[in-house]
């Protein structure tokens, strides 16, 4: 297992200790949740760095990268959702895209083709985490939640706009055609 591999496990690892700061009642829990959070999502671009660098990307590492970040930056809104600083519409549409698209990765794996994550979903991984972490600190009382619900509306626009990109990749390969690089 590669130093990128061993991020990428330990950001999976994360996700209950920060579950467990943000449910846990301790005086400032929801600031050291969100420096957690900040923390294991900053090993996304590390481990990223690391594997370009040295050449080494691997099967389990392209495989365990996406849903790391996934699984933690959903269990962070889900928390928020009880916090009461998102709302759970907000949540269960970014959650609904997540799944539509790892399905149609799923079925063009099954063709035999492997859709590479696109420049807009990382844009759209990095607004999701973004707006979880303004919405920990909106927990924390640092802020009004009225800033964590515009941050999250942003990231929920990109995420659909990205799932949207993945379905016209997608049509063009279930159709015959090459799927877009």
């Amino acid at each position: 297992m590669t130093l990128a591999d061993q991020l990428t496990v330990a950001r999976a690892a994360a996700v209950p200790f920060v579950v467990l700061l943000y449910e846990w009642d301790f005086n400032r829990n929801e600031y050291w949740a969100t420096a957690l959070f900040i923390v294991a999502m900053a090993t996304d671009w590390f481990d990223g760095r690391i594997a370009r660098k040295g050449g080494r990307t691997s099967p389990l590492g392209s495989l365990l990268d996406p849903v790391a970040d996934k699984i933690l930056v959903i269990a962070v809104l889900v928390v928020l959702i009880d916090e009461r600083v998102f709302p759970g519409w907000m949540v269960a549409a970014i959650v609904a895209r997540e799944f539509l698209v790892s399905g149609l990765r799923l079925a063009a794996i099954e063709r035999g083709v492997v859709i590479q994550a696109r420049d807009l979903a990382k844009l759209k991984t990095w607004s999701q985490a973004t707006a979880a972490a303004v919405g920990g600190f909106a927990a924390a009382g640092a802020w009004d939640d009225s800033i964590a619900w515009w941050a999250l509306l942003v990231a929920l626009v990109l995420t659909w706009v990205s799932g949207l990109d993945y379905a016209r990749v997608a049509t063009r390969l279930f159709c015959g055609g090459r799927a877009v690089a």
